[in-house]
């Protein structure tokens, strides 16, 4: 678990329900529509492989175990990604 310090006069660490109570007054302010933590890091991860990004360094900055996990989690995003992978190994081997 990553702690989040409150400052480094008292040194205590920043609870998960004061992060949250934040991040949705923020949320509310902004006039962004709902949304949570775990929301922004699904938006994070899908917006990541949407451009290309290697699902291993995707997984990476997430923290899971393996791109499997990503993957799995991930892959019903993007449902085109199968028509990407045909058509770049069509451009990678068409004559020039």
């Amino acid at each position: 678990m990553t702690v989040i310090w409150n400052g480094f006069e008292t040194g205590a660490a920043i609870g998960l329900n004061l992060m949250t109570r934040a991040f949705k007054k923020v949320v509310t302010t902004s006039g962004v529509p709902k949304l949570t933590i775990h929301g922004l890091r699904h938006i994070h991860a899908t917006i990541l492989l949407e451009q290309g990004v290697n699902p291993k360094v995707v997984s990476e900055r997430l923290g899971h175990a393996s791109p499997a996990i990503t993957m799995d989690i991930y892959s019903h995003v993007l449902p085109d990604m199968q028509e990407k992978a045909a058509l770049a190994i069509d451009e990678a081997l068409a004559p020039k």
